[in-house]
């Protein structure tokens, strides 16, 4: 047996929910930028879990099931008030609660196609729910209930400001969404699968997703990147910070891929998004500092930026706190590995590959006493 490092290039499953072809994205078939530009998050949602577009009729099915089902346990907003508030990150206060949302659903461990739909509609209902309480309730605030009549995207932001949000703010997190649905096998998505694999429940599986999507190098990229440009500061500090970065051969986060060689197509939107929102607020340099970066990093270091990266500018215009970047990728994650879980169950096979050891040869125990 020969080891790969990071199974990079290993083809681990079939799948017919995603794909990336030649640096293309496809959501079955439907390609990344035709989704971006057209679909609502909700049709997507549709797509990966039923592998076609919804009528109208299923469509509104599929929304008024999510509104039904947004509302979240008592307990577990109470369970918020019981953490560290001030020092815990969001992400592993959604982490916690995902788990806890479990043991309020009396069809947890119903294993039975249909149970795991209904879970799987329960789990993309009730993520922002989650999210915008928490980062309402570590502010002394309390939580908003969402409205039916409005859309998913719209209903996020509504629960996290109590505004209803102006449409290209909506248009924005919409897009955002749609481009971080699905990603093929990637870190959390295989996560997923592993954990469910054991027939583990559906709770299990979006538990041990989040916490392969809390690290920086998967999730956690795009709050490092508006880290990044926070300290810099000003266009004019880019040129010496980047270069000082890249001559201490440190990481700049939100570029290259381990998958795509020529670039993300998903960056593109999120660029362009990035643009028209620092205009409307005022911040146009936070644009001006990411294309300056992208330039130098780029030309120099011949990497691309990925989809992290102008999504920190967009989320930041969209007034969200930086550390709950990562929640709000959960939020739209959600959907594909949903979408994955319910596929490991329709053909599983348990996921146990193996390991080239490196340790030492054959030993022979020795009394603890006889030990020099």
């Amino acid at each position: 047996m020969t080891a790969t490092r990071g199974l990079e290039g290993v083809v681990a499953t079939t799948s017919s929910i995603s794909s990336i072809i030649d640096d293309t994205l496809t959501y079955v078939g439907y390609n990344i930028d035709d989704l971006a530009e057209n679909a609502s998050f909700e049709e997507v949602i549709y797509l990966l879990w039923h592998g076609q577009l919804p009528t109208a009729g299923q469509l509104n099915e599929l929304k008024e099931q999510l509104a039904k089902d947004a509302a979240v346990p008592q307990e577990v907003l109470n369970q918020f008030k019981t953490f560290p508030i001030n020092k815990v990150h969001p992400m592993a206060a959604i982490r916690t609660a995902v788990s806890s949302l479990g043991l309020f659903d009396e069809e947890a461990d119903v294993m039975e196609k249909d149970a795991n739909y209904r879970k799987a509609v329960r789990l993309q209902a009730k993520l922002p729910t989650l999210v915008t309480a928490f980062a309402r309730i570590r502010k002394g605030l309390e939580p908003i209930a969402p409205k039916r009549d409005l859309g998913f995207a719209a209903n996020f932001l509504y629960m996290l400001t109590g505004e209803e949000p102006k449409d290209i703010a909506v248009e924005a997190f919409n897009k955002a969404l749609v481009l971080h649905a699905d990603h093929e096998l990637n870190a959390s998505t295989f996560t997923a699968r592993v954990c469910v694999a054991t027939l583990s429940d559906v709770y299990s599986g979006v538990t041990a997703a989040i916490g392969a999507l809390k690290g920086p190098l998967h999730g956690g990229a795009n709050e490092q990147v508006m880290k990044m440009l926070t300290e810099i500061g000003s266009v004019e500090n880019v040129d010496s910070y980047i270069h000082e970065k890249l001559n201490n051969k440190e990481k700049i986060m939100g570029f290259g891929h381990r998958v795509y060689r020529k670039g993300d197509p998903r960056a593109k939107h999120l660029r362009e998004m990035s643009e028209k929102l620092t205009k409307l607020t005022g911040e146009s340099h936070f644009y001006e500092m990411s294309t300056k970066i992208e330039n130098i990093v780029t030309s120099e270091k011949g990497l691309p930026p990925n989809v992290d990266f102008y999504s920190a500018s967009v989320y930041h215009s969209l007034g969200i706190d930086h550390d709950l970047f990562t929640p709000i990728f959960a939020v739209s994650r959600v959907s594909g590995w949903l979408a994955h879980i319910l596929e490991q169950y329709e053909n599983n096979r348990l996921i146990r590959p193996r390991a080239d050891y490196t340790g030492p040869g054959m030993q022979t125990y020795v009394p603890v006493e006889k030990r020099g």
